[in-house]
Parts: C-alpha cells; sequence; structure tokens
C-alpha cells in the first residue's frame, strides 16, 4: 500500500498538473490530477490513444470534452470514459476552477495519435512534440509551423 497528498508530488504547479501515477508506485494504470481555470485545456491537444481507457472523474467544475460526436459536459460528481481509438480533449469553459482526476489503463508508453489547429494549414493537423530547455514545442506535422509551446 502507498498513500500519498497531490501537495506532496512532483507536479508542474504553474500548469496545475499533478503526476500521481510514479509517486503511488502503479504500474497498471497512469493517474493524473488536473486543475484548470477557465479558458484552459485538460492536455495540449486533441487526441486518442490505441490500447489504453481513459476515465475522467471532475471532483469540482464542469469539464467540456470535445469527441467525434460533438461537445459532452460532465460536471462535479461526473465520470466520463473514452475506449481505446475514440479522440477526445477537455477543457474548462465555466466560470469555476476544473479539478478532474484522469486514470488510463492500461498504463502505455506508447505514441497516442496528437492534433493541433495549425495556423498556417488553417485546419486540425498531426502535431509533433519536441521537448526543448523546460517546454514542450508542437509542430505541424504537415507544413512544420509551430503549433503550440508549454512549459512548467
Amino acid at each position: 500500500m502507498k498513500k500519498v497528498a497531490i501537495e506532496d508530488t512532483n507536479g508542474h504547479a504553474s500548469r496545475a498538473f499533478q503526476p500521481l501515477t510514479e509517486a503511488l508506485g502503479a504500474t497498471g494504470l497512469a493517474l493524473n490530477y488536473y486543475e484548470r481555470a477557465s479558458g484552459e485545456h485538460i492536455g495540449d491537444c486533441y487526441h486518442r490513444h490505441h490500447k489504453q481507457e481513459e476515465v475522467f472523474y471532475v471532483l469540482s467544475g464542469t469539464a467540456t470534452f470535445e469527441t467525434e460526436d460533438g461537445d459532452v459536459e460532465v460536471d462535479a460528481g461526473e465520470l466520463i470514459r473514452f475506449a481505446p481509438g475514440e479522440w477526445q480533449q477537455g477543457r474548462n469553459d465555466g466560470g469555476d476552477r476544473l479539478v478532474v482526476l484522469a486514470l488510463g489503463a492500461p498504463r502505455s508508453d506508447e505514441p497516442m495519435d496528437l492534433r493541433r489547429t495549425c495556423p498556417s494549414c488553417e485546419e486540425r493537423t498531426p502535431a509533433v512534440p519536441e521537448e526543448s530547455d523546460g517546454e514542450v514545442v508542437f509542430y505541424c506535422e504537415v507544413c512544420g509551423a509551430e503549433t503550440g509551446r508549454y512549459g512548467w
């Protein structure tokens, strides 16, 4: 058994993200804690996993998940599950702070399919992430334009 407090884990405070998998020593699932202000996304890209299913439990606020079938709102006390292969990205469209616990199983380091809106192509295209000086920079796979940059 292993017990941890969210504030005692080694997270990225500037993005209100706490990776809990390693802190708990979990081997069969990925576990992440998110807090997001209004207008912020859960994760950096519209994406899908090939083998992993994801469950998001909304602890407070309302999460809006963009899916292939349209937007789905998930309120505090509700959960949403995405099967392997289903496209999704969560965001906070509300005025209250969003707090979400995300679980993924099986735990996998497999690459995901990532999509971001490219300013040059003017559409959502495959995204390629690269780490550079403590940041993750996303580039359009089609034209090479930068589509986002995140640091912690």
